[in-house]
């Protein structure tokens, strides 16, 4: 296998800080497109991103920072998309180089607002891009442990096995330990609905529902995911996984996780817009509940805590009695 390929990151923030520093470990040179001028002349001083993750130390040596997305991408080969998905179809209108055989793996754990698509789909509708040049990163990682360089976990999937492979090799390291899976429908999925129910669990905790109620909420979330996605994409595929459970509980109970963070607002008694204004980092799992809900209206698969978080976010209902409804479903 020929992996003398050239891998670049786009994306400025948390997880792509993480992923750089992940690649960091294996290879020389590592493109890396971000917006911020002034983020790219303090980490080729200060070795570190001033904005994200200011305690992992890069090494300007081995990056090539660039604030044009072309420049970037047309230098590559894997392209690493990093970018929260509230802004992704921002940044991919405007590609302008030909991409060819260029490899995608999406490190988005969201739908995009502008085409209700996980970002594969997204990819494949919309830049023509084949499956078979499309993967995705999922956790469960957090961003701030591969900082930390905490012993993590992380799964590539593709349909070309051969792809997901160079990259596994290529993030692996002491400290992250890597697998391969051809789900590449399933696991991003799950990446983008355990967000909600990360936003659930916030909202519980901020209510007083205590540890007993946890554990039966993301029980009946795991359940609920599995019939979510199987309604989409069928095929045999084990939900206990830590692509898909191990990340739905990371996601969920962790100190890191903004998307709790952000339903531990909205369950205080913050509005949408107060959360979000007072978070520094975008909460996914506000957007793919609406994208999840509108979904599932036509896949009507049963999903009581995807309708819960819909009803308290979009629907302006009282937190308090929606939860109160939904413990009278979940067993």
């Amino acid at each position: 296998m020929n992996t003398d390929k050239k891998i670049a990151v786009i994306g400025g923030g948390s997880w792509a800080t993480a992923i750089v520093k992940m690649l960091s470990e294996n290879l020389d040179e590592i493109g890396w497109y971000m917006r911020s001028d002034y983020a790219i002349e303090h980490i080729k001083r200060n070795k570190h991103n001033p904005n994200y993750l200011s305690s992992a130390e890069l090494d300007p040596d081995k990056l090539i920072l660039s604030n044009d997305i072309n420049e970037t991408i047309d230098n590559a080969d894997y392209i690493i998309l990093a970018i929260p998905s509230a802004f992704v179809n921002e940044e991919l209108i405007k590609i302008k180089v030909p991409l060819g055989r260029k490899v995608f793996f999406s490190a988005i754990k969201g739908i995009v607002p502008e085409s209700g698509l996980i970002v594969g789909e997204h990819l494949h509708k919309n830049l023509k891009i084949s499956y078979r040049n499309i993967g995705v990163i999922t956790g469960p990682c957090h961003a701030e442990e591969v900082a930390m360089e905490r012993l993590s976990y992380i799964t590539l999937a593709s349909r070309d096995e051969k792809k997901a492979e160079l990259l596994a090799e290529k993030l692996s390291s002491r400290y992250i330990k890597t697998k391969i899976s051809d789900d590449i429908i399933g696991t991003e999925y799950a990446a983008m609905l355990k967000n909600i129910y990360a936003v659930a669990a916030g909202i519980a905790h901020a209510l007083g529902y205590g540890d007993n109620f946890q554990a039966v909420l993301m029980s009946n979330s795991i359940r609920e995911m599995k019939a979510f996605i199987k309604k989409i994409h069928k095929m045999k595929r084990n939900i206990n996984n830590s692509a898909y459970l191990g990340d739905l509980l990371v996601t969920g109970y962790s100190i890191f996780s903004r998307n709790r963070t952000f339903g531990n607002m909205i369950g205080k008694g913050y509005t949408v817009k107060s959360a979000m204004l007072e978070m520094s980092m975008i909460a996914e799992g506000y957007y793919a509940t609406k994208s999840a809900y509108m979904i599932n209206l036509k896949n009507k698969a049963n999903t009581p805590i995807i309708d819960a978080v819909y009803a308290i976010l979009y629907e302006n209902k009282d937190p308090k009695k929606v939860f109160r409804q939904l413990t009278e479903k979940l067993d």
